[in-house]
């Protein structure tokens, strides 16, 4: 468990025995983004823990490796194939994403999460984690040189006005949320150490891999520590 300070460090070791611990407390968890690189992860890891796994996904062609999930089809921007997917979960884990864009505004993720915030209500669903990134809300300009001088403004800025926009939907659903902020991704199978960070005063740049990412969002399934709170991750 990562527990809540300006910066707190987990070491590489105790990640196992996070997840032993965590299988006494085993939820259904719905897994939304379950076919991007992280959100596979996030499968993968909550099956392990022994979480019983829903994923909603566009088609069926999307769907492979998830082998092991409950499938529901259907557009993440449709809050009746939502509520059908949350029927009788505990909690939602979304790591929904989309590709840089330059030009064209971007709404998918705001809109997803303007349908998932109703559904969730509806359904009596209050469990929301929230993979966003780093450079949403008052994480902008923390990024380090070249994030923030020259890939953020030349590719990300339209992806981080949606973002926002998703971030402000969260904090006002009412919902038991946590706003997970991961740095800069990569495939690596994990680091030996995690910080998260709510004082981002020293803060410039830094990078996770996608597992630690995953595993991060799934603590906070079982957790308080985070509630209404948007810690940044990073090694």
């Amino acid at each position: 468990m990562i527990y809540p300070s300006a910066t707190e460090t987990v070491p590489g070791r105790e990640q196992a025995m996070r997840d032993a611990a965590d299988q006494g407390r085993r939820r259904s968890v719905l897994v939304l983004g379950a076919t991007g690189g992280t959100g596979r992860l996030i499968v993968q890891q909550a099956l392990a823990r022994g979480h019983d796994v829903h994923a909603l996904v566009r088609s069926p062609e999307k769907a492979t490796g998830l082998e092991g999930a409950t499938l529901t089809f259907g557009d993440a921007r449709d809050e009746r194939a939502l509520r059908t997917a949350l029927e009788g979960r505990d909690a939602v884990v979304s790591a929904l994403g989309t590709p840089a864009s330059p030009l064209r505004e971007v709404t998918l993720l705001s809109a997803a999460t303007r349908a998932l915030v109703g559904a969730m209500r509806a359904e009596s669903v209050s469990r929301l984690v929230c993979i966003t990134g780093m450079g949403a809300g008052d994480s902008a300009g923390h990024g380090g040189f070249f994030f923030d001088r020259l890939i953020f403004p030349a590719l990300l800025r339209k992806v981080y006005d949606d973002k926002n926009r998703q971030e402000a939907l969260v904090r006002q659903s009412g919902l038991d949320w946590v706003l997970v902020r991961p740095s800069v991704l990569n495939d690596k199978t994990s680091g030996p150490v995690v910080r998260a960070f709510t004082d981002l005063s020293g803060f410039h740049g830094g990078t996770i891999a996608r597992a630690d990412a995953a595993r991060f969002a799934l603590d906070q399934v079982n957790s308080d520590a985070w509630l209404h709170r948007s810690p940044l991750i990073s090694w």
